[in-house]
This record gives C-alpha cells, structure tokens and sequence, in this order.
C-alpha cells in the first residue's frame, strides 16, 4: 500500500528542497577546499548541527526506537556511551584538530593531515589511511542506500530496485552539485527535523495514551523488566554498549566537521550547541520507543507490523496519531537521517580518491576547477558502487558495516587523539597504531569475541603500540615538535 498524496507531496517538496540547496551551494563554491571543507568557514549552529546530523542516521529512528521497544531501557546504555564519547570529541579533539590541520599545510582530509603532521615522505601513512576510508564508507554509503530504499519501498510501494535509485538520486544529486556546503547547509535542516520528529512524537504518544502515570503503568503491566536498566546484560555487555564512544575519535564524517569550523573560537559555543542537540534526539529516540510498549499493549489491532519489525516502531506511532501531511514531516525526518549520513560518507569517498590519491599520486598540479570536477565524478563513481553492493539488500558485506564503526574508531581514534595532545608521537607509532587497531578489529570480532565489542581491544592495542613504537624509535624532527608547539599554543591562546 503506497502513501497518501499528502506525505507524498510533503517528501517531494522535502526533496526538491535539498536539491536547491545544492544549486545555491554551486555558486557558492569557488575551489577545492570550497568542495571539500567549505573553505573552513562554518560557523556554530552549521558545524554542530552537521556534525550531529552526519553521525546519526536512520538508527536513531529506527534503529534505537526499535530496540527499546523490544527490550526495554536496558538498550539505552549505548546511547549513554555515544554522549560521553561525543562530549570527549568535542572537548579534547575538535579545536585541537582545527588548528593542527590549518597548521599542517592546510590539510584538506585526515590522510592529508597525517602525512604533514609527521612528515611521511614515504605516503604510507596516506595510502593506509586513504584505503581504510574506501573500503569502510564504500560499504557504509551501501547501507545507507539499502535504508533509503526502505523507506521509499514502505512508504510509497515502490520496487526494491526501483526505490534503491530513487534513495541514491535524492542524495547523490546535491553532494554532486555543491560538496561540503551544500552538505553543511542541509545537515542543518535535517538536523533540525530529526529534533522536531524527536520531541512531537512522543509527546503525541503519551497523550493519546493518556498521561504519564498511565503510559509507565501500561508499560509495567506489559513486563516490569522494562525498567531495570541491567536487563539481560551482564557487566561486559554493559562496558561493550558504552564502549560504542570510542568510536567518535576515529570518525572521518565528524572530524572533517571540526576541520572544517571557521575558528577555533567557534568550537564551545558549537560543542554546547551539538551536545544538546544530541541529548534531546537520543532522549527523545529513548522515549519513542519506551512509551510505544504502552501505546502498543493498549491498542493491540495496530501492533502488527511492529511485532514483524520492531524497527518500524517510530514510522508506525507517526502514521497512527499525526495528520497525514505532520505525518510527512516527521516521516521525511528518518529520510533526513539517512541522506545527512549518507552524504558525507560519499564526500569523504570522493575526497581520499581525488586529494589523497588523484592529486597525491596522478597530477600534483592539477588545477582547482579540475579537482572539483574529478571530486564530483568520484562522487558518481562511489555512489554506483555503493549501489551494486546495495542491489542485494541480504548481501553478506553488508554484515561487516558492524565492523565500521570498530574499524574507524580503532585504527583512526588513538591516532588522531595523540597527535593533538602528545608531541612525542612519531610516523612509525602512527602508521603501526592504525595497523594494529584495524587488525585487532577483525580479529577479535572473528576469532575470539569474548561478548565484548571489538572496539574496545582495538582502540587499547593501538594506543599501546603507538606510544610503544614513538618510545622505542627516534624523537621526532625539531620542525615537527616546532609546528604542535605552534599549534598548541595557538589553540591554548583561543582558549583563553
């Protein structure tokens, strides 16, 4: 059954809004650094919102809520992780990493940086870190097509293939036309969404429901366990659930944020904008599904396609209880989660092939209206792998998308951390760091598990290692230590 004309409409014009943005955005963009940082000129409101609304995609709708639904708050231990690990990005890495890229040639991507910060002249540390990347967000941008076509397949009735390119037209086109800015700007929008489907439905639930005292005995009644905040887990399921906040420090979706800020001075006022944004959505996302046990338990004929799937708990409670064109607003916001997601993974993909590996390797005198140009067809060429992955949607390599978050977060987390704080970090520690924690990644989560989340092994061996290796080898040159002398002192300057 597809969707009634009032949603329909109300995602077109969602739609079509985005685009335009893209096209305001193309004037916009002047050079490279335009496409791919935004020319480092984002202010608070847009760095905070679009580095919230990159990071959580259509989990936090659908994901999250569903979860909860099902096993009650016990599943919010991990959005408890996310806030802490969120507010430590936010505190030690992202003013920091403002000032050492800008000081670091002016270093456009996180391979760019890691090659100037420690002075590889042998690009190791480039090509490593440009073939994580690919390999991570290639599968990554693959599942957030396979969601948006989801979407469009529940929603409208469409055909799997056929909802597959709509899902990855109504993204690709804007990233192709405006890059960063145009990224930034809608980012902003649909964070904002995000925020007003977060907060509307679950008020909506608890009034039809009633009042709050009636939702939270409803909910007992269904099964007291509900509550109990250790539920089924045990102390390592519990460490495992907030370990998922290691995994910001490695995050190249939200760290090209930070680099892209238009000051260092404008990372607190973005930290406190983005901090309460991400606690009102998780806190929101927490309710949606906790109070959809009691809306469900008192109207049991409408359960039915949530006892299928619990994750379609939130698109269910929205058709339910809102007028259908509200319903098209909250509804275009889990599209506005995956497409923000999306986006700047296919950005970041295009980035390493043109500036890490076209320019670096290819044509270092390329000029800035070609790299755009060979950025937006890297765009293209990212997007329609993503999509053959994407085409079957119980393919097995969408299985290792767990292993994303892991992967980045321990191969790049430990790396990016110390080179900000520790200026005795060296090449070798860096690039014998990301190998480790990649390694222990796969390995752990193949062969030895244990029940706890890979990350936390990964993220541990390759902080050891790398300040292991720094020790054992060479100090690092005296323009090295000069350049994070120079750096740190600029940002303790901002501070002030």
């Amino acid at each position: 059954m597809g969707a009634s004309y009032e949603t329909m409409v109300t995602f077109v014009i969602y739609i079509v809004a985005m685009v335009a943005i893209g096209l305001i955005a193309y004037f916009a963009t002047k050079n490279f650094s335009d496409y791919i940082l935004g020319g480092r000129r984002l202010g608070s409101v847009v760095t905070a919102l679009s580095a919230g609304a990159s990071d959580m995609s259509g989990w936090l709708l659908m994901g999250l809520p569903g979860a909860i639904y099902f096993a009650g708050i016990s599943e919010s231990w991990i959005a408890i992780g996310l806030l802490i690990g969120a507010y430590l990005n936010w505190l030690f890495v992202a003013g920091r990493l403002r000032v050492h890229t800008e000081h670091t040639n002016n270093a456009l991507t996180l391979p760019d940086y890691f090659t100037g910060r420690f002075e590889d002249e042998s690009r190791l540390l480039r090509i490593f870190s440009s073939l994580v990347i690919l390999l991570f967000f290639t599968i990554y941008c693959a599942s957030g097509i396979v969601a948006g076509a989801r979407l469009f397949e529940s929603t409208f009735g469409l055909g799997y293939e056929t909802a597959i390119w709509v899902s990855a037209a109504a993204t690709v086109s804007y990233v192709l036309i405006g890059g960063f800015l145009a990224i930034s700007w809608t980012d902003t929008v649909q964070a904002a969404m995000m925020l007003f489907a977060l907060l509307l439905t679950p008020l909506f639930v608890v009034l039809s429901i009633g009042n709050w005292d009636v939702a939270m005995q409803a909910i007992e009644q269904v099964n007291p366990a509900n509550f109990d905040m250790t539920r089924g887990l045990s102390f390592v399921a519990i460490i495992s659930l907030l370990g998922w906040g290691l995994g910001y420090f490695g995050q190249p979706h939200i760290l090209v944020r930070f680099m892209a800020a238009d000051s260092v001075k404008t990372i607190p006022a973005a930290r406190r904008i983005g901090m309460t944004w991400m606690f009102l959505c998780l806190a929101g996302s927490v309710c949606v599904g906790f109070f959809g046990i009691a809306y469900f338990a008192q109207n049991p004929g409408l359960a039915g396609p949530v006892t299928e799937n619990n994750e379609r708990v939130f698109i269910e409670l929205t058709k339910i209880l809102f007028n259908p064109w509200i319903a098209g607003i909250v509804l275009s916001a889990i599209l506005a989660a995956v497409m923000s997601t999306l986006s700047c993974q296919l950005l970041v993909c295009s980035s390493a092939l043109t500036e890490d590996i076209y320019k670096a390797f290819l044509r270092k005198h390329a000029s800035q209206r070609e790299l755009v140009w060979v950025g937006r067809i890297m765009v293209l060429v990212v997007a329609l792998v993503a999509i053959g992955i994407a085409y079957n949607p119980d393919s097995k390599v969408l299985g290792l998308v767990s292993y994303a978050w892991a992967g980045f977060g321990a191969s790049f987390g430990p790396v990016i951390l110390l080179s900000v704080i520790w200026k005795r970090m060296t090449r070798n520690g860096a690039l014998v760091g990301m190998i480790v924690g990649a390694v222990t990644v796969v390995v752990w989560k193949e062969f030895i598990g244990l029940g706890l989340y890979e990350i936390i092994p990964g993220f541990l061996f390759a902080a050891l290692s790398i300040v292991g290796v720094s020790l054992m080898g060479a100090a690092p040159s005296a323009s090295i230590v000069q350049r994070f002398e120079k750096s740190e002192q600029e940002y303790q300057d901002a501070r002030a």
